[in-house]
């Protein structure tokens, strides 16, 4: 007789968050995906309108949204300590590979090997993001409204450049001012069957939210205790007060991901403060794309570097660990303080419709995405045509990389043809690109 499903313990999802964030490699939309593949496809543990209800919010936040979903949704099953333990462990395995690379980059310089592991991966997540983009296109849009506003995010990004905030801001006010044409299915319609396991529990017990908010109130004031502590301990001294002062200013601006803010980032680091170079800033960027977790984790290897060049190897695992936390902390005090109220809201229609039209837009917003990873994948060189007041990416056809196009099409084979598991198609991926990478070179 098969065994009735229940309510995940606490260890089970410690298990799985930390599968989800080994497993997290390619960005916001893969990382996303995952997510949403362990715990509304696979496991049944939170429905897709929640899990999307929950999206909404988060794109609404500064920082990386993906880790704020996953504290998010720790926090809905087992309360501040699930929501710390998702959030944690969706950024450490990355924190760690990236901290080892820094190492690795700051004393030995690029490692070809490892290079060549990445390479394979990142074919592999382009493929993760088209499958994301379609997943959420075929639950999310519902209706001729839903579309056409996925469709105007996706050339308000890709062509006219419009910041991301305005983007999701303008999606929150039309879905406000008209909800009925985005409320009906917009969150996304749910599979037929029994209901997943969150929502039944909140349904057999309404007082839950009620129950949890204090304690995650009083965990969002600490947080943001904590958060600003080192920052005024810090502030005025050579190097750890600068590094404190600026990620945390990052951390409340970075709307819209990392790539939103990089431009700035790389200008301040490398011409004001001097912590690294403009070829070392790409260097960075590009060991960020290809390790688990969130792209802002380019921000730990500046860090390392500007505490590696003041005091060695000590100063920039210093460096390294001061960055990640006044980077990451405001992502659990934003959640502790807002999920609370957010979830108290679920029910109202104009809320419903606000966020559901921002789960159109954010369908455009991971198009874009895919977009922008897939013409920098496949091909070594993409130019920009104007036309009037738009501007659009085209890929230059010579420089098509065949190493990379066959190993996104294996990738495409394995994951929708053979129904592989993430981690198999990953680990396949990178083998594949390692074995290209020796015999071509």
């Amino acid at each position: 007789m098969k065994p009735q499903p229940h309510f995940p313990t606490f260890a089970e999802a410690l298990r799985v968050w930390l599968r989800v964030g080994l497993l997290s490699f390619g960005g916001p939309a893969a990382q996303i995906a995952v997510m949403h593949r362990e715990v509304v496809d696979d496991r049944h543990w939170v429905s897709d309108a929640r899990f999307l209800h929950a999206l909404n919010f988060c794109m609404l936040l500064p920082g990386p949204e993906a880790t704020q979903l996953a504290t998010y949704l720790g926090w809905l099953m087992h309360g501040v300590k699930g929501g710390i333990a998702a959030g944690v462990l969706f950024v450490l395995p990355g924190a760690v590979v990236m901290l080892a690379l820094s190492m690795i980059y700051a004393t030995l310089g690029e490692v070809p090997i490892v290079a060549a592991l990445f390479f394979g991966l990142k074919c592999a997540v382009l493929v993760l993001v088209v499958e994301a983009l379609l997943r959420v296109a075929r639950r999310a849009l519902h209706g001729a409204p839903a579309w056409a506003l996925a469709g105007v995010a996706f050339v308000a990004l890709a062509a006219f450049a419009v910041p991301f905030p305005i983007v999701v801001l303008a999606a929150l006010a039309i879905g406000y001012a008209v909800p009925n044409a985005f409320a009906a299915g917009g969150h996304g319609k749910a599979k037929q069957g029994p209901p997943a396991l969150l929502d039944a529990a909140l349904a057999a017990d309404p007082d839950r939210i009620a129950r949890m908010a204090p304690a995650a109130r009083r965990a969002g004031l600490l947080t943001l205790a904590m958060w600003l502590w080192p920052v005024v301990l810090l502030v005025g001294t050579p190097v750890w007060g600068d590094i404190a002062w600026f990620f945390s200013k990052m951390a409340v601006v970075t709307f819209g991901g990392a790539y939103a803010v990089l431009a700035y980032v790389a200008q301040e680091a490398v011409t004001n403060y001097r912590w690294l170079t403009a070829p070392e800033m790409l260097a960075g960027l590009g060991l960020a794309e290809t390790t688990p977790g969130p792209l802002i984790l380019v921000l730990q290897f500046v860090g390392f570097l500007a505490g590696y060049r003041d005091s060695g190897i000590l100063g920039g695992v210093g460096g390294s660990v001061l960055t990640l936390w006044v980077t990451f902390a405001p992502c659990f005090a934003f959640i502790f303080l807002g999920a609370p109220f957010v979830e108290r809201m679920h029910e109202q229609p104009r809320l419903k419709g606000a966020l559901a039209g921002v789960t159109a837009a954010v369908v455009g917003v991971i198009a874009n995405l895919a977009l922008w990873f897939g013409l920098r994948v496949i091909f070594a060189e993409v130019h920009h045509l104007s036309i009037g007041p738009a501007t659009i990416d085209l890929p230059v056809l010579a420089t098509v990389q065949p190493l990379a196009l066959g190993l996104a099409v294996l990738a495409a084979v394995l994951l929708f043809g053979l129904k592989l598991g993430l981690a198999k198609v990953l680990a396949v991926c990178a083998a594949a690109g390692l074995a290209l990478s020796l015999l071509v070179g």
